[in-house]
């Protein structure tokens, strides 16, 4: 009679309960792992192997021991090497060599040579996953503790050993389950506060506003005029996160192997390389992995020399930019990552970057032809405000008086937030952004007056339906920040000076 324990692996960002069959029978030696592994899974053999010996415990043997391991569900493609726990496990339960309950426990981790456990990615949307399965304890490696404190609902135990794992199962020692953390978000690590920029108080509103509705942005301006200062001054200004939000980003980077330390406690901000490429920012490959925007979500992506991407990078964003999330289709399978990041672009006006600045343009009519071909219309319509920054003065950087500090501007944006959040009640829209035809209708109306306003600007700006309907949720976001509860003409006319006057083809 065979061995049956439960472990799991990682598919797209979710947890997939995997069961772990081990059977032993008479014969010539062999070794067999079935249920689609990949190279990983089949190197099981050996860590497994050697792991038991060096636990003190008898390994497989050539001796009348053929081992049979079953991966079930068979038809789905088994990755890694988080199953080498529950295999050895397997084993020493079949061979007599430990004595334990398997019903209601779940084992996950790799096994090093010497026996003991390594890290795995995943843990935590795979704690969920055992939760959700009905399992009552899990085994995770040491290292993973900190990300899983936070799930209530089952015991975890972290070992650093086979051997000890082996043990405690039998009752020989006691290891204690984790004691839950309660949450408790963090403040953003940021070495620059919007007191550190001089001038640009319109870009500063106009990044308010954004924070405050989760809007995408965009600044045009000659270099040195702070663009990207104000970019990485951005998280010093953003809400914290909720505790559902920490877990939802906290398991994203667990999964993409980018989770430094314990549950993330601020949100993410991203600003990959003008080289990048398409697959690394949306995500991709053989079997599908998520991408910078996906790393991004609930955060900021932070796209420095917006033109100088590749186009066909910046037309991948046009999906993720609207529906939030991004569907890759791939030979291994289909899947879907929630994209719901802040865009923030900057850009020069011109590839020089003196155009429309005290500096003389020296660029020509079709290396400006060009750069403008590189951001097509429909992207450039999915950006809700255009910031354009002119030259500071000089006296104004030799001014000795402070502009407000991060912390004030923090405070106006998490009360907008909040305001977003009782007037939505929903766990789906949580910000104005978030909001489609119907709920602008509902949440968002205009009076006569400012419908006026509106059309007016619609004609003259040659607004299509997208840019119409963002003016107002933008406005939105400025009457939340005023703690308006109707959209007024000046908070209208505020939002329309953020579009652009200009036209790229």
């Amino acid at each position: 009679m065979s061995t049956k324990l439960h472990s799991g692996q990682i598919v797209g960002l979710s947890g997939v309960p995997i069961e772990v069959e081990v059977d032993l029978a008479p014969g010539l030696f062999r070794f067999t792992i079935v249920g689609l592994p990949d190279k990983a899974v089949e190197e099981s053999r050996e860590r497994v192997a050697a792991a038991i010996k060096n636990s003190g415990l008898r390994p497989p043997q050539k001796k009348n021991n053929r081992v049979t391991v079953n991966l079930a569900p068979a038809d789905l493609e088994k990755q890694g090497a988080l199953f080498d726990f529950a295999i050895a496990l397997g084993y020493l339960l079949e061979s007599g060599q430990a004595s334990f309950e398997t019903a209601g426990k779940f084992f996950l981790g790799e096994l090093a040579l010497d026996g003991t456990l390594r890290p795995i990615r995943g843990a935590l949307p795979l704690v969920i996953a055992a939760k959700k399965n009905g399992c009552s304890e899990i085994f995770i490696p040491k290292q993973n503790s900190d990300e899983v404190r936070l799930v209530d609902g089952i015991a975890v135990y972290e070992v650093s050993s086979l051997s000890d794992a082996v043990e405690h199962l039998e009752g020989k020692i006691k290891i204690a389950p984790l004691e839950k953390k309660k949450f408790e978000a963090g403040e953003p690590f940021s070495r620059y506060d919007f007191s550190d920029v001089k001038g640009q108080e319109l870009a500063k509103r106009g990044l308010e506003i954004a924070a405050a509705g989760n809007h995408h942005v965009a600044f045009i301006g000659p270099p040195g005029t702070g663009k990207t200062l104000l970019a990485r001054a951005l998280p010093s200004i953003l809400p914290p996160l909720s505790f559902e939000e920490a877990l939802e980003i906290t398991a994203i980077h667990s999964v993409a192997g980018t989770l430094e330390e314990g549950v993330m406690k601020t949100r993410p901000f991203r600003s990959p390389h003008h080289t990048t490429s398409y697959v690394a920012l949306v995500g991709g490959g053989t079997y599908p992995k998520p991408g910078e925007i996906t790393l991004a979500h609930r955060g900021v992506l932070f796209l420095d020399e917006f033109p100088e991407f590749e186009r066909r990078v910046l037309e991948t964003l046009r999906q993720p930019l609207e529906d939030k999330t991004v569907s890759i289709s791939r030979a291994k399978g289909s899947m879907t990552f929630p994209t719901d990041f802040m865009l923030v672009a900057a850009m020069n006006p011109c590839p020089c970057g003196n155009k429309g600045s005290k500096k003389t343009c020296v660029c020509s009519s079709r290396q400006l032809f060009q750069y403008e071909r590189k951001m097509s219309g429909p992207i450039l319509d999915r950006i809700d405000l255009w910031i354009h920054m002119p030259n500071v003065e000089y006296t104004k950087l030799e001014e000795e008086s402070m502009s407000e500090k991060s912390k004030g501007i923090k405070k106006r944006v998490s009360r907008a937030r909040e305001t977003q959040h009782k007037r939505f009640k929903s766990k789906t829209i949580l910000t104005n952004s978030q909001m489609n035809v119907r709920d602008i209708k509902k949440y968002a109306q205009l009076g006569s007056e400012e419908k006026k306003i509106l059309a007016t600007a619609a004609e003259r700006l040659e607004l299509s339906a997208r840019a119409y309907h963002r003016v107002i949720k933008v406005a939105r976001t400025i009457a939340d920040l005023a703690g308006s509860k109707e959209i007024k003409k000046e908070h209208l006319l505020e939002a329309l000076q953020f579009r652009p006057n200009i036209s790229y083809s």
